[in-house]
Protein backbone atom coordinates (compact mmCIF):
# COMPACT_ATOMS: atom_id res chain seq x y z
CA UNK A 1 0.00 0.00 0.00
CA UNK A 2 1.28 3.53 -1.22
CA UNK A 3 0.08 7.13 -0.67
CA UNK A 4 1.81 9.25 -3.38
CA UNK A 5 1.61 12.87 -3.32
CA UNK A 6 1.63 14.26 -6.59
CA UNK A 7 2.20 18.24 -6.72
CA UNK A 8 4.00 21.32 -8.09
CA UNK A 9 5.33 23.97 -6.09
CA UNK A 10 7.19 27.50 -7.10
CA UNK A 11 10.60 27.61 -6.65
CA UNK A 12 10.08 29.13 -3.35
CA UNK A 13 8.22 26.48 -1.91
CA UNK A 14 4.27 27.26 -2.84
CA UNK A 15 1.59 25.36 -4.27
CA UNK A 16 -0.71 28.41 -4.37
CA UNK A 17 -0.05 31.97 -4.55
CA UNK A 18 -1.28 34.93 -1.82
CA UNK A 19 -4.51 34.75 -3.59
CA UNK A 20 -5.28 31.33 -2.98
CA UNK A 21 -5.01 31.17 -7.07
CA UNK A 22 -2.97 28.24 -9.27
CA UNK A 23 -2.33 30.55 -12.58
CA UNK A 24 1.40 30.79 -12.23
CA UNK A 25 1.11 27.09 -13.10
CA UNK A 26 0.71 27.66 -16.26
CA UNK A 27 3.42 30.41 -16.73
CA UNK A 28 6.12 27.52 -18.53
CA UNK A 29 5.71 27.61 -22.27
CA UNK A 30 3.79 24.06 -23.19
CA UNK A 31 2.92 24.57 -26.77
CA UNK A 32 2.82 20.29 -27.56
CA UNK A 33 0.34 20.48 -23.89
CA UNK A 34 2.54 17.66 -22.82
CA UNK A 35 1.25 16.34 -19.25
CA UNK A 36 4.48 15.44 -18.10
CA UNK A 37 3.68 12.24 -17.03
CA UNK A 38 0.72 12.68 -15.49
CA UNK A 39 -1.25 10.23 -17.24
CA UNK A 40 1.07 7.41 -16.44
CA UNK A 41 0.85 8.51 -12.72
CA UNK A 42 -2.83 8.08 -12.81
CA UNK A 43 -2.93 4.98 -14.38
CA UNK A 44 -0.35 3.54 -11.89
CA UNK A 45 -3.21 4.78 -8.49
CA UNK A 46 -6.38 3.46 -7.55
CA UNK A 47 -7.92 6.32 -5.68
CA UNK A 48 -7.40 9.97 -5.33
CA UNK A 49 -7.84 11.83 -1.70
CA UNK A 50 -7.93 15.16 -1.72
CA UNK A 51 -9.13 18.06 0.99
CA UNK A 52 -12.39 19.97 0.44
CA UNK A 53 -10.28 23.12 -0.96
CA UNK A 54 -8.70 21.05 -3.52
CA UNK A 55 -12.09 19.63 -5.00
CA UNK A 56 -13.90 23.22 -5.07
CA UNK A 57 -11.12 24.48 -7.08
CA UNK A 58 -11.17 21.23 -9.61
CA UNK A 59 -14.89 21.72 -9.84
CA UNK A 60 -14.16 25.19 -11.02
CA UNK A 61 -12.11 24.09 -13.93
CA UNK A 62 -13.17 24.38 -16.90
CA UNK A 63 -14.12 21.18 -19.12
CA UNK A 64 -15.02 17.91 -17.85
CA UNK A 65 -14.36 16.23 -14.65
CA UNK A 66 -10.71 15.10 -14.73
CA UNK A 67 -10.73 12.24 -12.76
CA UNK A 68 -11.40 8.39 -13.89
CA UNK A 69 -10.62 6.79 -10.07
CA UNK A 70 -12.79 6.92 -7.45
CA UNK A 71 -12.28 10.56 -5.63
CA UNK A 72 -12.31 10.37 -1.80
CA UNK A 73 -12.85 14.68 -0.35
CA UNK A 74 -12.34 14.78 3.10
CA UNK A 75 -14.20 17.22 4.42
CA UNK A 76 -16.12 17.72 8.00
CA UNK A 77 -18.37 20.41 6.72
CA UNK A 78 -19.52 19.46 2.86
CA UNK A 79 -23.00 17.75 3.19
CA UNK A 80 -23.34 16.14 -0.10
CA UNK A 81 -21.03 15.82 -4.14
CA UNK A 82 -22.71 19.16 -6.62
CA UNK A 83 -25.16 18.05 -8.50
CA UNK A 84 -23.59 18.25 -12.12
CA UNK A 85 -21.14 15.55 -10.23
CA UNK A 86 -23.99 13.32 -9.15
CA UNK A 87 -22.78 9.75 -10.87
CA UNK A 88 -18.86 10.39 -10.56
CA UNK A 89 -17.04 7.86 -8.32
CA UNK A 90 -16.52 10.84 -5.62
CA UNK A 91 -17.00 9.93 -1.88
CA UNK A 92 -17.12 12.42 1.07
CA UNK A 93 -15.02 11.22 4.37
CA UNK A 94 -14.32 12.63 7.33
CA UNK A 95 -12.58 12.00 10.23
CA UNK A 96 -9.15 11.84 11.19
CA UNK A 97 -6.45 11.23 8.42
CA UNK A 98 -5.03 7.81 9.33
CA UNK A 99 -8.07 6.51 10.26
CA UNK A 100 -9.40 7.65 6.89
CA UNK A 101 -6.71 6.55 5.11
CA UNK A 102 -6.65 2.96 6.58
CA UNK A 103 -10.14 2.59 5.77
CA UNK A 104 -9.70 3.71 1.83
CA UNK A 105 -7.16 0.86 1.78
CA UNK A 106 -9.14 -1.51 3.46
CA UNK A 107 -11.82 -1.35 1.08
CA UNK A 108 -9.20 -2.28 -2.01
CA UNK A 109 -7.72 1.02 -3.29
CA UNK A 110 -3.96 0.29 -2.59
CA UNK A 111 -2.11 3.31 -4.00
CA UNK A 112 -3.51 6.22 -2.76
CA UNK A 113 -3.04 9.82 -4.94
CA UNK A 114 -3.21 12.23 -2.07
CA UNK A 115 -3.63 15.55 -4.04
CA UNK A 116 -4.10 18.85 -2.69
CA UNK A 117 -1.98 20.70 0.18
CA UNK A 118 -4.09 20.03 3.51
CA UNK A 119 -4.39 16.75 2.71
CA UNK A 120 -0.76 16.43 1.60
CA UNK A 121 0.06 18.15 4.95
CA UNK A 122 -2.03 16.27 7.03
CA UNK A 123 -0.59 13.20 5.68
CA UNK A 124 2.97 14.02 6.23
CA UNK A 125 2.01 15.16 9.90
CA UNK A 126 0.88 11.14 10.52
CA UNK A 127 4.01 9.61 8.38
CA UNK A 128 1.64 8.30 5.89
CA UNK A 129 3.22 9.63 2.89
CA UNK A 130 5.65 6.97 1.12
CA UNK A 131 6.35 8.78 -2.22
CA UNK A 132 6.47 12.52 -3.35
CA UNK A 133 6.61 13.67 -7.11
CA UNK A 134 7.58 17.21 -6.96
CA UNK A 135 7.35 19.99 -9.77
CA UNK A 136 9.56 22.49 -9.34
CA UNK A 137 7.92 25.44 -11.54
CA UNK A 138 10.79 28.46 -11.90
CA UNK A 139 8.97 31.28 -10.60
CA UNK A 140 9.38 33.22 -6.90
CA UNK A 141 5.90 33.58 -5.81
CA UNK A 142 7.07 35.62 -2.27
CA UNK A 143 4.23 34.41 -0.21
CA UNK A 144 0.80 32.31 -0.59
CA UNK A 145 0.38 28.34 0.63
CA UNK A 146 3.25 26.20 1.14
CA UNK A 147 3.24 22.83 0.60
CA UNK A 148 5.16 21.72 3.49
CA UNK A 149 4.53 22.21 7.45
CA UNK A 150 4.80 21.24 10.96
CA UNK A 151 5.60 17.30 10.85
CA UNK A 152 6.13 15.67 14.15
CA UNK A 153 9.35 14.58 13.97
CA UNK A 154 12.00 14.83 10.85
CA UNK A 155 11.05 12.06 8.03
CA UNK A 156 13.50 11.19 5.58
CA UNK A 157 13.45 10.24 1.98
CA UNK A 158 15.33 9.27 -0.83
CA UNK A 159 15.55 10.73 -4.36
CA UNK A 160 14.61 8.45 -6.79
CA UNK A 161 14.99 10.44 -9.70
CA UNK A 162 14.80 14.13 -11.51
CA UNK A 163 13.00 14.57 -14.50
CA UNK A 164 13.70 18.15 -16.68
CA UNK A 165 10.92 19.35 -19.05
CA UNK A 166 10.96 22.38 -21.76
CA UNK A 167 14.20 23.62 -20.41
CA UNK A 168 12.43 25.25 -17.33
CA UNK A 169 10.80 23.20 -14.71
CA UNK A 170 11.95 19.36 -13.03
CA UNK A 171 9.95 16.46 -11.23
CA UNK A 172 11.72 14.98 -8.09
CA UNK A 173 10.53 11.96 -7.03
CA UNK A 174 11.36 10.87 -3.01
CA UNK A 175 10.34 7.74 -1.62
CA UNK A 176 10.17 7.55 2.10
CA UNK A 177 12.90 5.92 3.98
CA UNK A 178 11.63 4.02 7.14
CA UNK A 179 14.16 2.47 9.50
Amino acid sequence: MRNIIYIATSLDGYIADANNLLDWLFSVPNPEQDDMGFSAFMQRIDAVVMGRNTFETVCNFDGEWPYNKPVFVLSNSMKAIPEKLIGKAIHLVRGDITGVIDSIHRAGFHILYIDGGSAAKQCLVEDLIDEMIITTVPILLGGGTPLFGHVKEPLQFIHIKSERYFDYMVKNTWYRQRK
